[in-house]
């Protein structure tokens, strides 16, 4: 048993618990002086004169240096401590300021030691003034900063790394992307192709596409489309859609089949916890040479409306209402519509990364009546002439474009067409 006074069998009380004990260390911490305190402090204390020579300084900085003080006191100055940088900097920028304002506050600077090595500190100054208001000394605190050094060291080089890393994504990304897409689209005869694909952003890859192709018995089957979501899963979905379409073109050219094809697939492949579906539109082009002209049976599976241009000024959307979302259902309704592409004729699809962009300085959409309006304004006009347009366009709308944009433009030439450019 313990008693109070120490008596007993006990070890005696804890050396915690008694008030006397407190009142021990209380009376010992206000026995330190104060010449110790500066001493030994955890931060080095410099005065110099308003010259710069050393005038008093604490064992910590010294410790820090390797420096005895009588190879500082009076023999240099403080600028004499620092790299030749620091010097530079002391005398453009820290000294004048200090000299304008009074004080400066938590500079980084490196100091030389004795043998020759750097120590990074940050470094505070404050003029000291007499009774007269006139400059007496100045006094500087430093505080070692190699830790801190260390640690932005290891920032740095952890963003040089994030930066490379992200150099090296956006290459994966833009080279995945061309795989998507064809290097140009097939030429057909008398036909004039344009194409553009618009990047919104090189991060992640995007889900849309397109492309033209040669089927048998001279005709061409053509689509463009756009994948729900972005990056691997979407480029996955895309990669498949363009074979998928192109294989089942070749297999029954009827764009209605060939959609319903393409909906099986996608359905029978992502139908379980993470389903994944597009928009597509798909057409059979089929020419008649003799008249310069071309036949074109469109089917549509969500997508929006194909813009059709004619020569004579009219601008429209060619209706395909019913469409349903190609891969959601077993089923999906697809809608059919077909054309005849005359001479001076121009038809456009676009993906609606261009329709669903924001408006400069409006919180609106650009919208399906904008781009009516742009292509009226634009007709009548050649595949080339609307796809350089519709480019310069998405330039203006710049950062309000944040969805990948594909188009494609199929204009049947005006017989003096060549004879205009010549």
């Amino acid at each position: 048993m313990c008693t109070t006074d120490g008596s007993g069998d006990g070890e005696g009380p804890h050396p915690d618990n008694g008030p006397g004990d407190e009142h021990a260390m209380f009376s010992a911490l206000l026995e330190d002086s104060a010449e110790d305190l500066y001493e030994h402090a955890p931060c080095g204390y410099l005065s110099t004169l308003l010259d710069g020579r050393i005038a008093k300084i604490n064992t910590t900085l010294l410790d820090w240096l390797g420096y005895a003080r009588a190879d500082l006191v009076g023999r240099k100055s403080f600028s004499d401590l620092l790299t030749v940088g620091g010097r530079l900097y002391h005398e453009t920028h820290f000294a004048p300021l200090l000299r304008m304002q009074g004080e400066v506050s938590g500079i980084a600077l490196e100091l030389r030691t004795a043998d020759g090595d750097r120590r990074p500190v940050l470094v505070t100054s404050t003029v000291r003034t007499g009774e007269d208001g006139q400059p007496l000394l100045i006094r500087t605190t430093v505080f070692d900063a190699r830790d801190r050094r260390a640690y932005e060291t290891e920032l740095l080089r952890a963003r040089q790394e994030s930066d490379r890393e992200r150099e090296r994504l956006q290459r994966l990304n833009t080279t995945l992307q061309k795989t998507l897409l064809p290097p140009a689209p097939a030429e057909v005869p008398g036909l004039e192709v344009a194409a553009h694909y618009h990047i919104a952003s090189s991060d992640e890859v995007g889900g849309d596409f397109y492309d033209l192709f040669p089927l048998t018995a001279g005709s061409w089957g053509f689509f463009l489309g756009d994948v729900c979501g972005k990056g691997a899963g979407a480029a996955a979905i895309t990669s498949l859609a363009r074979y998928t379409l192109r294989a089942a073109a070749v297999y029954d050219p009827d764009p209605a089949a060939v959609l319903a094809n393409l909906n099986t697939v996608l359905n029978h492949e992502y139908n379980g916890h993470d389903p994944r579906f597009c928009t597509v539109i798909f057409g059979l082009l089929t020419p008649d040479t003799e008249r310069g002209r071309f036949r074109i049976t469109l089917a549509s599976g969500g997508h929006p409306p194909a813009l059709l241009m004619r020569a004579g000024g009219h601008v429209g959307y060619l209706p395909t209402p019913g469409g349903q979302l190609v891969g959601v259902l077993p089923g999906a309704h697809i809608t059919t519509t077909s054309i005849r592409l005359d001479p001076g004729d121009t038809l456009l699809l676009y993906t609606d990364g261009l329709t669903e962009a924001h408006n400069v300085g409006d919180e609106g959409r650009y919208g399906d009546e904008a781009l009516l309006e742009f292509a009226r304004a634009l007709t009548p006009t050649t595949a080339r002439d609307a796809v350089s347009a519709i480019r310069e366009l998405l330039d203006t709308l710049g950062e309000g474009v944040d969805d990948d944009t594909a188009v494609l433009a199929l204009g049947a030439p005006r017989p003096d067409a060549g004879e205009e450019h010549t």
